[in-house]
This record gives C-alpha cells, structure tokens and sequence, in this order.
C-alpha cells in the first residue's frame, strides 16, 4: 500500500504504540501494596468491602472517581496529527 513518506507497516506500527501506551497507562494506574484503610486524600475511611474488592485500593469512591475523571485527558490525544499537518 502506497502512503507516501511512511514505510510499508508504518500504520500498524502506529496502532501498536498506540495500544501498547494505553496498556502501560492502565499498569500504571493499578494499585500497588497493601490496601490502605484510610483514603489517602480526604482520610475518610475504606469500607472493608471495597478494600477486599480493590486489593491496593487507596482513594474512596468519590476520590478514585475524581482521580479517573482528571487522567481522561490523556487517551483523547491524537498521535497522528492532522493530514493536513502531514502534508505541508
């Protein structure tokens, strides 16, 4: 397939970076040690339910949900760029 300046499988190669960043943001963001009973933000208490739940939990609901609410931001970002950009 013909795509200009771009290698043959440089398309897939995208698409697997593009893949393989999402995998390690969400390894990023899976709780690690113990869980805490405690919310380390607010310091209101982990229900015990939740900590069996989440093992490694560390944030309440209301702060876990604050928490994933600001990191949506990064998996909007378009790598690629504009055609447009591409092309001049």
């Amino acid at each position: 397939m013909a795509t200009g300046w771009a290698g043959d499988g440089a398309v897939q190669d995208q698409i697997d970076a593009t893949v393989k960043d999402g995998i390690e943001r969400a390894r990023r963001a899976l709780p690690k040690g113990p869980s805490l009973t405690r919310c380390e933000e607010c310091e209101k208490p982990i229900p015990l339910a939740r900590q069996k739940a989440v093992p490694g939990v560390r944030l309440c609901v209301a702060c876990q949900e604050a928490a994933d609410a600001e990191g949506r931001g990064a998996a909007t970002y378009n790598r690629r760029g504009s055609k447009d950009s591409q092309l001049r």
